[in-house]
């Protein structure tokens, strides 16, 4: 069986490893054979692959110029001897030379999303990067239209060499649940039946701008009172931000009327016990947990960011704002909040909209084409 190398900075938590990590599972365990190799390094996260036949190797390449790490690249690609290497994202890039150099056939690279360095795609050195190593690559591949016509308009791809390819949600472990209720309580948490539950998932970190969120309740508790005795807010995820989000829930006074408990692998039941799901981040490709939020039929509001308006569609199965505004969140909140039942019918096309148009198995299907077509013509 052919082998493939997927190549990441570091697996851990995330959207895109989460990706990679479905990927590897659903596609045919007699198709393709795999391997993973972090730039950086992996977590326990690694467990989630089904599959006990899958290598994952850790460069520890040190900050900066690393040769070192190349040379390492190197090394495993020879040793690995894979048909395909796949990298992701611009911190991967650093292996598609060592993968020619050790002879791999074919070569695709990903691009899922901007971190907190390039928000706007405008970093002229990280454009730079990208066009030096487009001799390297034979087929790009761009998880939104905006990530696509980046690579096209601002790096210089022909749109030929590009497929756009959008991450797909498991609809059947992602679905709404008819005892919310009984979720709730199983939280051990003071969620009362009438509660209505606002939430999010996903890293703490700067460029997912979970505290918008926590400053937007804040400030929609403070401005409607009526509203204090239902609304509670629920942030899971870790990173740096979770400090943050604590110490100013906590100096208003409503750490009872929140819940940031950490990271959790409980996630489909957390999605099933909300009302309302949100998205705040400064940047995205196509976010993984709002797929995951409209396959578990939530109303989404979303900031206009990315893909993130290719998923949500404004007054449809959710609300897209504007970034980094806590007005217009808090407003959006607010609309959602005070009209349960249109919430709910937006959730119900979400719902629709996930099963319909981001299967999973779309997903794989479109990935097992790619890596075949390639195979064929190397």
């Amino acid at each position: 069986m052919p082998l493939i190398a997927h190549v990441i900075f570091r697996l851990d938590v995330g959207g895109l490893e989460n990706g990679l990590i479905n990927l590897i599972n659903g596609l045919p365990s007699d198709g393709f054979r795999h391997a993973i190799i972090c730039i950086d390094d992996f977590t326990d996260f690694r467990f989630r692959l089904v599959r006990d036949d899958i290598e994952i190797v850790a460069i520890h390449k040190k900050p900066g110029t690393d040769l070192s790490a190349l040379w390492r690249l190197f090394r495993v690609f020879r040793r690995l001897a894979p048909d395909i290497v796949h990298t992701r994202n611009i911190a991967a890039l650093d292996a598609l030379l060592p993968a020619l150099l050790a002879g791999v056939p074919v070569r695709i690279h990903s691009e899922h999303g901007w971190d907190i360095n390039d928000l706007d795609a405008r970093n002229k050195k990280l454009r730079l990067l990208r066009k030096l190593h487009s001799p390297l690559v034979h087929q790009y591949v761009a998880l939104s239209g905006d990530l696509a016509g980046y690579l096209r308009h601002s790096v210089g791809i022909a749109g030929s060499r590009i497929l756009q390819i959008c991450n797909g949600v498991d609809t059947e472990r992602f679905q709404p649940h008819s005892e919310r209720q009984s979720i709730r309580e199983s939280f051990d948490r003071d969620f009362r039946p009438d509660s209505i539950l606002i939430g999010t998932v996903g890293r703490l970190e700067p460029v997912k701008d979970q505290l918008l969120l926590a400053n937007a309740f804040i400030q929609l508790v403070k401005r409607s009172p009526d509203l204090r005795e239902r609304l509670r807010l629920v942030i899971i995820g870790d990173g740096e931000l979770r400090v943050a989000i604590i110490q100013a829930l906590k100096h208003e006074g409503l750490t009872q009327l929140s819940w940031v408990p950490g990271a959790r692998s409980d996630v489909p039941a957390v999605l099933q016990a909300l009302d309302i799901f949100v998205q705040p981040s400064l940047a995205e490709g196509i976010s993984n947990t709002i797929l995951e939020a409209m396959a578990s039929g939530l109303p989404v509001i979303a900031t206009d960011v990315g893909g993130n308006s290719e998923l949500v569609q404004h007054d449809l199965n959710g609300m897209i704002v504007p970034r980094a505004d806590v007005d217009a969140l808090s407003c959006a909140i607010e609309k959602y909040a005070r009209n349960i039942p249109i919430a709910a019918e937006h959730g119900r096309a979400g719902r629709s909209r996930a099963v319909d148009m981001f299967s999973i198995t779309s997903m794989l299907s479109e990935y097992q084409s790619l890596y075949s077509k390639l195979l064929v013509s190397a």
